[in-house]
């Protein structure tokens, strides 16, 4: 028997989230959003399941030291309130530096009420805070003009801003040009990427891979509708901006596969009936139509019953008279 022999490797070669989650100590919520922020690498899975987290990515995580807990502090999130403590700032001064976009959030939710909930990251809330530059928000009894300025004008650039990380995120998940020009079409509305992509069919393929809005009920539900809107790009230079990236990622996708199209079926032609010189064979049932050229109508007035000969109705015609005269 030969020494050489083929080692298997021990266990699978990669694992779903949820499993994934289990191996590091995580809540599923936990380990989603460390690949949305690059902290977890994930694979394709090749049966089409979504995607997978690489057996080689646990081992490189697990080796570190503290985990699962130092994982945890770079995506541990909080909302308004505890953003408020963590940067020792009043929740009203921390939702109004959110809605001057000064820090980021990074998922949001419906709370029962259907009230849009922003979380931040609590590891950039602390980073914000201990740089001296933002000291004149932080610590002034009031805003500074110009930003107090923006405010008065009702301006909020919580959503905006969630757009553009989500957006790198899908971006960075997406794997040939289609997959990125899916991306980008899905926070433009349905009308800008017609007038983008006006063929149906590249339309069609460039649908397959637009993901939709982080869920939020069924489709239709007050819920969902609410979700589709924090989604959709509705300020001017952002929408600009996603047109002509979106533009020339199409460009590129064209260049790279082009969008598919149906294959056009042949038609078999239509089965002539026979002919016998310039004459129609009788179907079934039909006089024949000998000496009488195919497609020309009969001689209007002439009878379908068989006529006698002229010389046989001159003669009645003869006697009939003279018995008359008789």
């Amino acid at each position: 028997m030969s020494g050489d022999t083929i080692t298997k490797p021990y266990g699978p070669l990669s694992f779903t989230p949820s499993r994934a989650a289990r191996e590091l100590g995580l809540k599923r919520g936990e380990l989603d959003l460390a690949v949305h922020l690059g902290l977890i690498r994930t694979v394709p899975d090749e049966g089409g399941g979504g995607r997978r987290v690489p057996r080689s990515e646990i081992d490189r995580l697990s080796s570190g030291d503290g985990v699962p807990e130092a994982l945890l502090d770079r995506v541990q999130v909080v909302g308004t309130t505890e953003g408020a403590d963590v940067m020792n700032v009043p929740a009203g001064r921390f939702t109004r530096l959110a809605r001057l976009g000064l820090v980021v959030p990074v998922k949001w939710y419906l709370n029962r009420y259907r009230a849009v909930v922003w979380l931040y990251l609590a590891e950039e809330l602390k980073q914000f805070a201990a740089d001296e530059k933002n000291a004149p928000v932080l610590n002034a009894r009031r805003m500074p003009e110009g930003p107090r300025g923006l405010l008065d004008a009702g301006v909020d650039l919580r959503p905006r801003n969630w757009r553009g990380r989500h957006r790198g995120f899908l971006l960075r998940l997406a794997e040939d040009p289609w997959e990125s020009a899916g991306a980008l079409a899905a926070f433009l509305d349905p009308v800008q990427v017609a007038e983008i992509v006006p063929d149906p069919y590249e339309r069609s393929h460039l649908n397959r891979f637009r993901p939709g809005p982080p869920a939020s009920g069924a489709p239709g539900s007050p819920g969902a509708l609410i979700a589709e809107r924090i989604m959709t790009a509705d300020d001017l230079d952002e929408i600009s901006l996603l047109r002509a990236d979106l533009a020339a990622v199409l460009e590129e996708a064209r260049d790279t596969r082009p969008a598919p199209r149906p294959t056009a079926k042949r038609t078999p032609a239509p089965a002539h009936p026979r002919h016998v010189g310039t004459h129609r064979l009788a179907e079934p049932g039909q006089r024949e139509n000998w000496g009488q050229p195919e497609g020309q109508p009969e001689e209007p007035g002439r009878s379908e019953a068989p006529q006698p000969p002229r010389g046989l109705l001159s003669r009645l015609r003869r006697k009939a008279r003279r018995a008359t005269t008789t």
